[in-house]
């Protein structure tokens, strides 16, 4: 979008997404070759929780999962809500992106409560 900033973005075990000022974007490589590609977007706005799985021994890999709302007003009754879940490579230190994430859903948490 026009004056939108990346700040970073990740290749994944499958997937990539990129993260702006504004919103994560999701890139999502579908079907065995991975030729079909569905695109969506999380405003970093919406995101509410969070939560880190690790790597433990074998060939685990590292689960970020983030929560947030799908409604395009936060504070309605019928609040809708997602999740999706990102796998990083057992080597990759989630721990940096993931205190970054959570400071923003408990910013948002905060002032959407507010």
């Amino acid at each position: 979008m026009p004056n939108e900033k990346v700040t970073t973005g990740f290749k994944l075990v499958r997937d990539t997404f990129v993260v702006t000022d504004e919103r994560i974007i999701l890139i999502d490589h579908q079907g065995v070759t991975g030729k079909k590609t569905r695109i969506a977007s999380i405003d970093l706005d919406s995101i509410y929780e969070v939560t880190m799985e690790t790597a433990g021994t074998g060939f685990d890999d590292s689960e970020l999962t983030i929560h947030y709302i799908t409604s395009p007003y936060f504070k309605a009754n019928n609040v809708s809500t997602a999740a999706y879940k990102f796998e990083f490579g057992k080597k990759f230190n989630l721990q940096p992106f993931y205190v970054a994430i959570l400071t923003l859903a408990t910013q948002n948490r905060k002032r959407i409560n507010a």
